[in-house]
């Protein structure tokens, strides 16, 4: 699961309100404490003190949500996703884009550009001093509620209500990469394998040099048997892509082994009355291990430093009776064992 991160710059506002003082002060006050607080990366300050500014705003007529998605957002900075989750959900369902207006002017006499309030912006226009009136709109951050709240879920250990989300994400935008993304990992995490081995496909035929992706339908292969060579064949794409990924290399390698504790019990079990058949079994494991040995030979040379991969090619110098080979492997096994881990 990717770390959530988030870096939304957060604009202070100017409060233009013809409303009394007292009031008008605790905006600004509130306003000015939440942006200082945010700028410090005190996320825990920030959070409450704009739910403090949107509800004084509310308070006055003035439903601004803008102010609970900078709230939501620096929960969720803050690692407080109880309270950034229930934000962010209730954005969402409220229709929120956050997209805004603004309104600038030139001054003709220093040629500076300002920013006004919409009612300002109006009545310049009547003012000779000013020029080159313009609106702009800011861009919609609804993809990032659907991205952040999904990520957010996903951490919560909620891959349901994840799921939820990222539907209704990607009914609005059904090219949201990073929604796709996470629809996997949900469907993992709610132990939907079938739609999640759909998703990784999916994924591959529309980016076929995603090694992270090749490697994770690998994995899914490789727990059922019947699609075992499927699994070997992914996990050799991955590899293809990224040749140091030791994950893919140390899946190739056990998954043409297969369940060998298993294999290795059965043979016990059969030594002493069906000493021909343990004979088959042996002979069986010994072919399966000749057959891992250059993929684990691939993976020690592209990972030299690796204890797993020099491990894993010892046992199977063992099992294919390359004495020479244990014995060089045993002395880099030692080597590595006897240095300090970082």
């Amino acid at each position: 699961m990717k770390k959530l991160i988030l870096g939304i710059a957060i604009v202070a506002s100017a409060f233009v309100f013809g409303q009394k003082g007292d009031v008008n002060a605790q905006l600004q006050a509130a306003n000015k404490a939440a942006m200082d607080a945010y700028n410090a990366k005190n996320y825990t300050a920030a959070a409450p003190k704009f739910v403090e500014v949107y509800n004084l705003l509310k308070g006055s007529g003035q439903d601004d949500k803008i102010y609970m998605y900078y709230a939501g957002l620096s929960y969720a900075l803050a690692n407080n996703s109880d309270e950034a989750i229930k934000i962010y959900t209730d954005l969402i369902n409220s229709g929120f884009t956050g997209i805004q207006t603004t309104y600038t002017a030139k001054e003709k006499k220093t040629g500076n550009v300002v920013p006004l309030d919409k009612t300002t912006w109006d009545l310049m226009k009547k003012n000779s001093d000013y020029s080159d009136f313009k609106t702009e709109q800011t861009p919609s951050v609804e993809p990032d509620l659907y991205e952040t709240l999904t990520t957010l879920l996903l951490n919560a250990k909620k891959p349901n209500e994840a799921l939820a989300i990222i539907e209704k994400g990607l009914a609005k935008y059904p090219n949201n990469a990073k929604l796709k993304d996470a629809q996997g990992t949900a469907y993992y995490a709610s132990g939907n394998t079938d739609k999640f081995i759909s998703t990784l496909k999916e994924q591959l035929a529309k980016n076929p040099t995603d090694a992270t992706n090749w490697y994770n339908l690998g994995v899914m292969q490789s727990k059922n048997p019947a699609t075992s060579e499927d699994a070997i064949a992914s996990f050799k794409k991955a590899i293809e892509l990224k040749p140091d990924m030791n994950n893919a290399h140390q899946n190739l390698v056990y998954t043409v082994i297969g369940d060998d504790s298993k294999t290795v019990e059965q043979i016990n079990a059969l030594r002493k009355d069906k000493p021909d058949e343990a004979s088959k079994l042996i002979d069986a494991r010994r072919e399966r291990f000749a057959k891992a040995l250059p993929y684990a030979e691939a993976w020690y040379k592209a990972s030299p430093q690796n204890i797993e991969a020099v491990t894993a090619l010892k046992e199977i110098y063992v099992v294919t009776k390359n004495m020479e080979k244990v014995k060089e492997m045993k002395a880099k096994e030692t080597e590595l064992a006897a240095k300090p881990k970082q």
